[in-house]
């Protein structure tokens, strides 16, 4: 029996030490998959560079309560501690609306987590529906409030999401679109600044609306960070009284000192590599159809009439092509349209 448990113990140590020698052996290889792991579990759970920059998660950052009167009044007087008081305070809203949407699919949650409206808030809303186009790029939680804060279920809103936007920009934005029936993103082109893009996006969303199965009375137009100071019945009511069949986008008649910031011109690469444009001292080409050149703004409220005569009359269209090297076309495209009897 000694020998017997002699040669088990001999035998058990041989295995041990074989069992270690291999163990020496992938020593190496292992500790280098232990290293892959670590290192692709903190790739993946850190955010990359473009959702770092819509989603600030700054630690320092806290909750500073309720009190912006108080905020802003040091700010306007000057008071020195305001503005490091202001960079440690992160605003509660922002936050939220990321936590919704990270969570793409489960549409009940936004919209409830969100309060997006539901139903109409009147009969007199419910019968006149707004249709809105809405460009952005940047600030996604700052749309988002935007679009919260114009929605109503009898409405129907077309977003241009500028090309340019990062990729998770993109996601995100075409997540909450899904789960509203009477929002859609239109056709993507990269806006240039002053150029006839930014007024091509508006006749893109335009071309959808009129074909799409909602019904609309009148367009407005938006940025991405523009803010309603009037609720849905409100402007209604602020149509309907003044402007009834007619178009809201003033102007005047091309004033002679800013013709310089408003003229033909040819595209030209910056040094950045992106296309903008620069503007000459005159225009190149007289106006088609002797039109009278207007200067106004840039934002409208048009009717669904109007909108049907942008898209199918040849002097629209004329005035379309005319516009390709104006500088800032969209300030004289509506408001010198608006003018044919």
């Amino acid at each position: 029996n000694l020998k017997e448990k002699l040669s088990d113990c001999s035998n058990q140590n041989a295995l041990r030490t074989q069992n270690m020698s291999q163990l020496r052996a992938t020593k190496p290889g292992l500790l280098m998959c232990i290293a892959i792991c670590i290192f692709v579990f903190l790739y993946l759970k850190s955010p990359d560079p473009e959702e770092a920059e819509e989603v600030p998660t700054s630690p320092e950052a806290v909750e500073c309560g309720f009190y912006p009167d108080e905020l802003c009044s040091a700010l306007f007087q000057g008071k020195e501690a305001a503005p490091q008081i202001a960079k440690f305070c992160k605003n509660p809203q922002t936050t939220g609306i990321f936590a919704y949407l990270r969570t793409p699919g489960n549409c009940s949650r936004i919209s409830q987590g969100l309060h997006f409206i539901t139903r109409p808030l009147s009969a007199e809303e419910g019968n006149f529906s707004l249709a809105y186009i809405i460009t952005i790029h940047k600030e996604l939680a700052m749309f988002v409030q935007l679009l919260r804060a114009i929605y109503a279920p009898q409405n129907v809103y077309c977003i241009h999401v500028d090309e340019k936007a990062s990729k998770k920009y993109k996601t995100v934005v075409q997540s909450l679109v899904d789960c509203f029936e009477n929002i859609f993103i239109s056709k993507r082109q990269k806006v240039v600044h002053a150029g006839l893009t930014r007024l091509q996006a508006d006749i893109n969303c335009m071309k959808d609306l009129v074909h799409s199965k909602f019904q609309w009375n009148y367009v407005i137009n938006l940025c991405g960070q523009d803010f309603p100071i009037k609720t849905n019945k409100e402007i209604i009511y602020h149509i309907r009284s003044k402007w009834n069949d007619k178009n809201i986008t003033p102007g005047v008649i091309h004033p002679l000192n800013i013709k310089s910031e408003a003229s033909q011109s040819h595209p030209e690469p910056s040094p950045e590599g992106n296309v903008h444009v620069s503007p000459n001292k005159k225009f190149k080409h007289k106006p088609p159809h002797n039109l009278t050149i207007y200067f106004g703004s840039a934002y409208y409220i048009l009717t669904r009439k109007f909108v049907e005569f942008i898209l199918t009359d040849i002097r629209a269209k004329d005035m379309l092509q005319w516009s390709k090297h104006i500088h800032n076309p969209e300030q004289h495209y509506w408001v010198t349209l608006n003018q044919l009897k």
